[in-house]
This record gives structure tokens, C-alpha cells and sequence, in this order.
């Protein structure tokens, strides 16, 4: 297949060529194209991709499911790599250094968010990694499915010398986005925690509040994934669809990380809720869910909502994972069978994550 060509750098310039997949419109296969990359300033950091992470998210960005997507898109956030150029005034990272980057790429700095360490949260907006517009070379930002990216170092994150490369990737948007609600909550031993699904980020979900020391129960519609549910760590598993197993959980939960982006009935959870009990939504459904008040108002439960992290924790989460052991259950495939990747995705048939290895790409 031949490469598609974008307007691209002149010599001379202060851009490069790189080779990568992108989508070009909502209901086009992703396909090869070369896009831009500028040159490293004095604070940026030149990554060569060895692998990226497949997120549902990618999928969602490139059909522009949410709205919004511009195209052409080049997804991926979850990225590993070496690096392979450091600016002048880098201070953190050098070459050959193996690190990451997640979802994010810069952020105002300024504000409140970005002060106390949640630049997920920025004001005036954080620029993410694919989608986002570009502040250097204007248009927008492009992601990991491509050779190399450069990042400002203080967007980039050091990955764990003891962890497989390709089964980490999935950490920098699975791994944060379920490690955050679950640290900002307190989860630990003596407390029953739910986890709601388990896919992408379930399975992330169990080990992380397995690795914490909580009392770990999936709910899952899915019989066949009862065995698997207590090989990642779950000490009991919940098949959703029993009501009367579901009644025996009554008002007996901390904590539920809710993971499902599919409609669902999320006041089933909510009465599995102890007094001051908190279900936290990080699945996103494409239809709003129908939330009865009167399931909250008793035993004063709440209901709240968590979106990746930020650097500072999610290089916190990355040295969890490091001193745990912990990485994503990974199929690895190649650059080539992305769009067959994401056809099994909209049917759950991974488990549990896809990753790119990006030397297909050369």
C-alpha cells in the first residue's frame, strides 16, 4: 500500500517527515501516511515508538463517535519508546532512556489544576496526545500510531526497567484511569471494592485494587470470564444478570469503579453501596444513564466521575506498577491488522488490551 502524503515539511524547515496510520474521514480504514513532526527544541524530548497501546477511545476519536474528531487523525495514547534526541535544556531524560507518554502532551501550567498536579483537569484545557490542537506547528496534534513523536519533557514519563515494554503501554491511559479514582478514594485492606466490567480497564481495575489490599468483587454479564476474573486477582465474581446474586452484596461496598461504556443500570450498584459509599463512572456510555436521586439519598451514597490523572500521579502509578509487578494482559499484533483490531474491539474479542508493535511500521 502506498504511503498518503500530507502537506508536509519543506527542507530546511523546522518540521520532520515520520511514517504513521491515520484516519482520513469517520468511515475510512485506518491507512499509512506521513505526517509532520517539528524538530526538538531545547525542552523536548525526540521518542522513537516501540509500541502503542489500542484504546477504545482511539476507535471512538477516529469514526468521530463523540464528535469532533478532525481529520486526518492519527490516534494513539499509550506510548513507549526510547529516546532518541533530548533538547539542550532537557534536564530529566537522555538518550536512550526507555519512557512514555500518555494521554496528555501539554497544558497551560499556570493554573490551579496544573499547580497542584492535575493538568488532566487545565482551564484553559490540556492538549492531548492525538485531536488537540497543536501549539507549535499549528493544525493538530497527532498520536502514537506512528515512528516517533517529540514531547516536552515535562509531559514525559519513565517507565520501569523490571516491566515488559509492550504489556506497560496500556498503563499510561488504562492503568492511570483506574488507579486514580481508586488512590483519591483511599482504596486499601480492609475494604470491600467493586469492580464493574472487565475489559480494558476491569482487568486493570482488579489488579490494581488487588495490589492495594482490598477485598476485590467483579461484576461482569459474562459467565465465561469468572475464571479469568479470579486469575487476575478478584476474590469473588459477580455474574450481574443474577438478581439474587446481586442482593446478597447489599449496602456492603465501599467503593465501585464502574468501567462499562455501554448503557447499563447503574442503580443495581448503587444499592450495593455502604453508608457513604461512592460509585465512580470511568466507562462513558454514548446515552446518558438514568440515575434514580432516592438510590443515592439513602445511606447518603455518592456518585462521581474520573478522568486519566495527572503526571505527577501518573508517574506514581507507573512506579506502583514497577514495584508490583503489574502490567496489562496484552495481544500484540502489528501496524497491519489495526482496523481488525478495532473491528474485534466493538465486539469485546481481546483480552485485554491490544498493542501495536510499531517495527511493523518500517
Amino acid at each position: 500500500m502506498e504511503l498518503t502524503n500530507y502537506p508536509v515539511a519543506p527542507i530546511g524547515s523546522s518540521m520532520t517527515h515520520t511514517k504513521a496510520y491515520s484516519a482520513v474521514a469517520a468511515t475510512s480504514p485506518l491507512a499509512p501516511a506521513t505526517i509532520s513532526r517539528r524538530n526538538p527544541g531545547p525542552h523536548d524530548v525526540q521518542i522513537q515508538i516501540l509500541f502503542c497501546g489500542v484504546c477504545h477511545t482511539d476507535l471512538h476519536i477516529a469514526r468521530n463517535e463523540w464528535g469532533g474528531t478532525t481529520y486526518p487523525c492519527v490516534p494513539g495514547h499509550e506510548i513507549v519508546g526510547r529516546v532518541i534526541n533530548a533538547g539542550s535544556h532537557v534536564k530529566n531524560f537522555k538518550e536512550g532512556d526507555i519512557v512514555g507518554v500518555g494521554c496528555m502532551v501539554d497544558s497551560c501550567r499556570t493554573c490551579e489544576n496544573c499547580q497542584d498536579g492535575f493538568e488532566q483537569f487545565c482551564d484553559k484545557g490540556a492538549i492531548f496526545t492525538y485531536n488537540a490542537p497543536d501549539k507549535h506547528l499549528g493544525g493538530m496534534t497527532y498520536g502514537g500510531y506512528s515512528d516517533s513523536v517529540v514531547v516536552d519533557e515535562a509531559f514525559v514519563l519513565r517507565m520501569p526497567a523490571n516491566l515488559d515494554l509492550a504489556a506497560s503501554a496500556p498503563l499510561l491511559c488504562a492503568g492511570i484511569t483506574t488507579y486514580s479514582p481508586l488512590r483519591h478514594h483511599k482504596v486499601g485492606k480492609g475494604q470491600k471494592v467493586g469492580i464493574v466490567g472487565l475489559g480494558g480497564l476491569g482487568h486493570m481495575g482488579v489488579k490494581l485494587a488487588h495490589a492495594f489490599g482490598a477485598h476485590v468483587v467483579v461484576f461482569t454479564t459474562s459467565p465465561g470470564k469468572v475464571e479469568d476474573a479470579l486469575r487476575l486477582g478478584a476474590d469473588e465474581v459477580v455474574v450481574s444478570t443474577n438478581t439474587d446474586e446481586m442482593k446478597k452484596h447489599g449496602s456492603s461496598f465501599h467503593f465501585i469503579l464502574d468501567t462499562v461504556a455501554a448503557s447499563h443500570d447503574i442503580n443495581a450498584y448503587f444499592a450495593l453501596l455502604k453508608r457513604d459509599g461512592n460509585l465512580t463512572q470511568v466507562g462513558v456510555p454514548a446515552e446518558p444513564l438514568p440515575v434514580q436521586v432516592f438510590s443515592l439519598l439513602h445511606n447518603r451514597r455518592s456518585f462521581s466521575g474520573s478522568l486519566i490523572g495527572g503526571i505527577r500521579e501518573t508517574q506514581e502509578m507507573l512506579d506502583f506498577c514497577g514495584e508490583h509487578g503489574i502490567t496489562s494482559d496484552i495481544e500484540l499484533i502489528p501496524i497491519q491488522k489495526i482496523n481488525e483490531a478495532y473491528e474485534r474491539l466493538l465486539k469485546n474479542d481481546v483480552k485485554y488490551r491490544f498493542v501495536i508493535d510499531m517495527a511493523s511500521l518500517k
